[in-house]
């Protein structure tokens, strides 16, 4: 059995959801595949959009990918519930493509955790809208997202 422990640990509190809500913010704007992988079990499944990953090997091979062609990606994300020992959560993010057209992405995740807080189950729900440049709404510098800088309902999302 593992002894990789990801804290916060469940039964998760308001404070200990939103600690989990934000850690993966983070790791997902540094766009770093194998670290952010770190974040799930060694078998953890996945479901996102219409593709079904099983493993950390997998989930490096789709971030990796995703992160090649969705361009000066930014996201931010929001708790909606939790409980027990899973979390719903709702999130936005922008990049481009290759040839400069920007995309917002709206969503929805349910995430379930093992006993060592680790990700066992991600199930992701995307829908993606064409936006101009002048429409980006999360211009904040790559990576961390500032703690000054709005969340998803401040602005307006």
């Amino acid at each position: 059995m593992s002894t990789e422990q990801r804290p916060p640990l469940p039964p998760f509190t308001d404070e200990t959801a939103r600690q989990k809500v934000r850690a993966a913010e983070d790791a997902w704007n540094g766009r770093d595949p194998a670290r952010v992988a770190l974040a799930y079990t060694a078998d953890s499944e996945w479901r996102n959009r219409a593709r079904f990953l099983k493993g950390r090997p997998e989930i490096v091979a789709f971030l990796a990918e995703k992160w090649a062609t969705e361009l000066d990606y930014r996201l931010v994300k929001e708790i909606w519930a939790h409980q027990e020992n899973r979390i719903a959560v709702r999130f936005a993010y922008e990049y481009h493509d290759a040839a400069g057209q920007w995309f917002r992405a709206y969503g929805n995740e349910n995430w379930e955790f093992a006993p060592n807080g680790l990700m066992q189950r991600r199930i992701a729900s995307i829908n993606d809208l064409p936006i101009r440049d002048a429409e980006r709404k999360l211009t904040f510098p790559h990576g961390r997202r500032p703690d000054d800088f709005p969340g998803l309902t401040a602005l307006g999302l």
